[in-house]
């Protein structure tokens, strides 16, 4: 399984990935932190993004997803992280960490962590 931030899950949806990104997706069950439902709509409320959150395609998409919800012990290990960001990236971050399943992401914060299993 892997988790992907909210930047790879855009770029998966509008066929942005690298050719290394896409067949870590292609080959592994895909995880959200709930955050990244959140990040997705201000990306769509701001207009930085141009996905239909209301259509058939992308709720057919959601429900092949394991969404995990943000828990205590989730928001506990996101102020412990070896890193600082934006609370939503900790969140996602603290989630890999917690669920014990590897980080997909270009965060060049998150990336040089010691504590977040990546994929790689």
């Amino acid at each position: 399984m892997l988790n992907l931030d909210t930047h790879i899950l855009v770029e998966g949806l509008i066929g942005g990935l690298t050719k290394r990104e896409l067949q870590l997706v292609e080959n592994e069950t895909v995880a959200i932190s709930d955050i990244v439902l959140w990040e997705i709509s201000k990306l769509v409320q701001l207009k930085r993004v141009s996905i239909n959150v209301d259509g058939t395609a992308f709720r057919r998409f959601l429900r092949q997803l394991t969404v995990y919800p943000i828990t205590m012990e989730i928001a506990r290990q996101s102020v412990k992280l070896d890193f600082k960001s934006d609370p939503a990236d900790e969140i996602i971050a603290a989630t890999s960490v917690v669920e014990k399943i590897p980080l997909l992401t270009r965060d060049r914060r998150i990336l040089k962590s010691r504590m977040v299993p990546l994929a790689i």
